[in-house]
């Protein structure tokens, strides 16, 4: 989206939006049809079913905050989920912060939540579009009010406002004193390239990010109540010294890899944390995977069971944490799933009874399908050379339909594996 149209969304839209009936795709044409047919601005028309489209899909991420938020595609994808972005605040206020300069603040996912937490924001964006849409919706989730009128009052003409600005992360840095808190969240996508379904592509190269890592890395040694959203592939020998690499995870979905410095730091090194709809969280560090077996130890038996960890888990590399929870053995180095002969209850896995153990052959798991009666399969891989899709093709199997089984494509301590399993949990 141009600022353009975001202005005449602001300046038009709003009204018109709030009329429309809940979203659905099957009714779009008709209705833009409709509007058009009523004389309105065929490009307001599009900007306003586009937001209808958007809200529809932002309630996942956003729960009643998106009826009265403004989107854009690529800023949706990327935004905080509203439970994560609560955290990132308490956090903040739990160090005594009260003031917080939020670079690259997006729709204002973040600064929505720091505000709600009693924090002073200053959020900057380095598009133009994306300033005034973050402006709009910290102003409607944090005051109830929000419209073009009110933009001027929202900040975006005075570089001097507490809300939101349009300006770079390297310009506002300078503004960061020492004892502000500083929250980075760098684009990761690549301006002017486009994926397959016409999105901006993303970025997982730590050099490309945009403010960069280098003055990340410089604003914390100068301001140290500062942290940084990055992708969940940060990779662990980038992490600074005495910083806390937090992956996170919601309902299963891993969502980023949070770096925290000085007093945000609640514990030192990689940790993972799982958030659950209605439950408490669960945390996992280093300190839990102190001690346990090594990788190999143990492999897969028909009627074992192996137990497969959380992906925040996986990703902040504590597997081992797993392994000595229930007295198992990671089936090889860098898999992740464990193997292990007791039944345990772990909330940050999934534990799988071990059906068959087969050879990674397309020949043999064929067999074994046809004497099962086997139509449809749910494919996993995780570890060995096999590639899933080329492997689906020569089976020739669907994933619906008929009787249904889960087949791991993995490697075990004799190389590579096919283990059919069974949720036993």
């Amino acid at each position: 989206m141009d600022a353009g149209t975001a202005r005449l969304l602001l300046d038009e839209g709003l009204d018109l939006l709030a009329e429309l009936p809940p979203y659905e795709e099957k009714d779009a044409l008709a209705l833009g049809t409709r509007l058009r047919g009523q004389g309105h601005d065929p490009a307001l028309v599009a900007a306003v079913l586009t937001q209808a489209r958007l809200r529809a899909r932002a309630r996942g991420k956003f729960g009643d905050d998106a009826a009265r938020m403004l989107f854009t595609a690529d800023g949706l994808e990327q935004a905080t989920r509203r439970e994560v972005a609560g955290r990132h605040a308490e956090r903040f206020a739990r160090a005594g912060v009260t003031r917080v300069h939020d670079l690259g603040c997006g729709l204002g996912a973040d600064a929505i939540a720091f505000a709600r937490h009693g924090i002073e924001v200053h959020a900057v964006d380095a598009d133009e579009a994306t300033a005034l849409l973050a402006a709009h919706n910290l102003a409607v989730c944090t005051t109830g009010e929000g419209n073009e009128r009110g933009r001027e009052e929202a900040g975006l003409c005075s570089h001097d406002s507490p809300a939101v600005t349009h300006r770079t992360a390297e310009d506002a840095v300078a503004h960061v004193e020492t004892t502000d808190g500083v929250w980075f969240d760098p684009a990761r996508r690549t301006p002017g390239r486009t994926d397959a379904r016409g999105r901006t592509r993303r970025t997982f190269r730590l050099e490309d990010l945009t403010p960069s890592w280098d003055l990340v890395v410089a604003t914390a040694d100068r301001a140290p109540a500062t942290a940084a959203k990055l992708s969940p592939g940060f990779p662990h020998p980038a992490i600074p010294a005495g910083t806390e690499a937090e992956w996170v995870s919601t309902a299963g979905d891993l969502v980023e890899c949070a770096v925290w410095w000085g007093p945000l730091v609640g514990t030192a090194g990689r940790t993972a944390t799982m958030l659950r709809p209605a439950a408490d969280l669960v945390g996992v560090t280093e300190a839990d995977a102190v001690g346990a077996p090594p990788p190999g130890l143990i492999g897969p038996t028909p009627g074992g069971l192996v137990y497969e960890p959380d992906l925040a888990v996986l990703q902040a590399g504590l597997v081992g944490a797993l392994a000595r929870a229930v007295d198992g053995s990671e089936l090889a180095p860098g898999v992740g799933y464990v193997a292990a002969e007791r039944v345990t209850d772990v909330e940050f896995a999934r534990r799988h009874r071990v059906v068959e153990v087969l050879p990674a052959q397309v020949k043999a798991v064929k067999a074994w399908a046809r004497r099962e009666g086997v139509t449809g399969l749910t494919l996993k891989r995780r570890g060995g050379p096999i590639d899933p899709d080329d492997f689906r093709r020569r089976l020739g199997l669907g994933t619906k339909g008929g009787d249904q089984a889960t087949l791991l494509l993995t490697t075990g301590p004799e190389g590579p594996l096919a283990l059919v399993l069974d949720r036993d949990d």
